[in-house]
């Protein structure tokens, strides 16, 4: 096969092009990685023992809990469940029914035993009109905002109106609390006075058991799709937001589990209803705009509160989901580019959102594209063997290498898979996926960048996946009240 002099001499400019952005970035996730054991050996070292937990129990603030859920009839009890067994004193659970056209509301009030209550709804935040509002005469830790469809961001304003306390935590309605997760991500507000958000770390329960609205085994998805994101989660929470955290530069909150000072975000506008990206942007936005007024502030990743959620096991739902999120990262990036230089950015304005621009949103074009040169020129006899051998040995090790150090990071914080089967199944995943995942994903991100590019979006809408909830519990008994957090009459 033969290409033109000057198709050869771009493709091969393209190749340093693609050793400099491999080198780079590989130097950057190795530093985040250093940071992360630094600061994990720290985090156990004062939290391992939970006295801090413990000493600060009484000073624990209120936290309303917001679960948007559109068509959840499946997991929304489960959910619920386990938020009701949560070890924290005073909380509250509102659901926020989008506009779902299958049982999602039913399933609740039925569960529940909720009626219809004439709570006056404070329009702080701009959404839908909201319909009606559930609360239950038995449980005043329930209530239920059933309102028309708006999407995700929309239902967390709506939440955000409801809510009666100060701080607010997102939890989709597929996901699965730790009984003391609560009161651990709470935690960095009574450490910090400046603190205004903070995360904790998203586990997959795909392949666990749940009983009774509680994780009663801990164990890896037997499918390979929910393995290999098992071992991408704990990459991406281990070392890539705990690297970030302590510089303050934490860019990504998860919108699956995460807790917002509620004055900041209706000072800041609230969700965007337009964005696909709705978690993020709320996280970046609030960055530029504590920067732009100058204030103290933090935001905090904490690496052992735990929420266990589904991940798509079928390739389509798992395309969906990972175009949608390249997608949302475009958006939160371009749509708060004064963040980035910005004379008092500090380590976000100058690290994070660069690192994020040029790696994360842009860095998937030039993965696919130096892919596609090394083809070609390996067809044109211009790539020897050996350089093609020694670069995919460098880059699936450097892979490996980051995996085994989330692996090991892992094993300090948690130990939530001890068993050798289960560190080899994580071991084999790390080595086997660089060869046809990673390609994919970074495939799938280009597509995801391509639709940005092309504003084939009108209103944001849900984003939705095939459920299997194989891990759902047979039907239990009733949560009982649990202490006097308020009738539904108590504003």
């Amino acid at each position: 096969m033969s290409i033109p002099p000057e198709v050869a001499t771009f493709l091969l400019w393209l190749q340093w092009g693609f050793l400099a952005y491999f080198i780079c970035i590989n130097v950057v996730y190795l530093g985040l990685n250093f940071i992360s054991m630094f600061a994990i050996l720290r985090y156990v070292r004062e939290h391992g023992a939970g006295f801090r937990i413990k000493n600060f129990a009484d000073y624990q603030p209120p936290v309303s809990i917001v679960v948007p859920a559109h068509n959840e009839e499946r997991t929304i009890i489960a959910t619920v469940r386990s938020l009701l067994r949560l070890g924290y004193p005073t909380f509250e659970v509102v659901v926020v029914n989008d506009g779902s056209t299958d049982r999602t509301l039913q399933a609740v009030v039925d569960e529940f035993g909720l009626v219809e209550f004439p709570e006056a709804y404070r329009s702080r935040l701009p959404t839908q009109p909201v319909e009606r509002i559930f609360a239950s005469p038995n449980n005043g830790r329930v209530r239920v905002v059933d309102k028309r469809n708006g999407g995700k961001a929309d239902a967390l304003n709506a939440g955000i109106n409801t809510a009666r306390y100060p701080l607010f935590c997102v939890v989709d309605a597929d996901c699965i609390l730790q009984q003391d997760s609560l009161a651990r991500v709470v935690q960095p507000f009574l450490e910090d006075s400046s603190m205004i958000a903070a995360g904790g770390v998203i586990r997959i329960v795909n392949g666990c058991k749940v009983k009774d609205g509680l994780l009663s085994e801990v164990d890896l998805p037997d499918r390979a799709l929910p393995l290999v994101q098992t071992m991408e989660y704990l990459r991406a929470f281990l070392f890539g937001r705990l690297g970030w955290s302590p510089l303050n530069a934490l860019l990504i909150i998860s919108g699956a589990f995460g807790v917002f000072y509620k004055e900041r975000v209706i000072a800041a506008g609230g969700y965007k209803s337009d964005l696909v990206g709705e978690d993020m942007e709320m996280v970046v936005r609030l960055h530029d705009r504590m920067r732009a007024e100058k204030r103290r502030y933090r935001i905090a990743f904490v690496p052992d509160p735990i929420c266990w959620t589904e991940v798509p096991s079928d390739l389509r739902s798992l395309y969906s989901q990972r175009v949608r999120w390249q997608q949302g990262l475009a958006e939160s990036l371009f749509g708060n580019w004064r963040l980035m230089f910005r004379r008092n950015g500090g380590a976000v304005g100058w690290v994070a959102y660069p690192f994020m621009l040029l790696f994360e949103c842009i860095g998937p074009v030039i993965e696919v594209l130096g892919y596609a040169a090394v083809i070609v020129l390996g067809l044109c006899g211009m790539v020897s063997a050996e350089a093609f051998v020694a670069f995919l040995f460098a880059s699936v090790g450097l892979g490996v290498l980051l995996s085994v150090n989330a692996l090991m990071l892992e094993e300090i914080s948690f130990h939530l898979y001890p068993r050798p089967g289960q560190q080899l199944k994580l071991f084999l995943v790390a080595v086997l996926e660089n060869f046809g995942y990673r390609q994919m994903m970074s495939l799938f991100r280009v597509i995801g960048l391509l639709r940005w590019m092309g504003r084939l979006r009108s209103r944001a809408k849900w984003g939705h996946m095939r459920r299997s909830a194989d891990w759902h519990d047979e039907p239990g008994q009733a949560i009982a009240p649990q202490g006097p957090a308020g009738s539904p009459a108590a504003s």
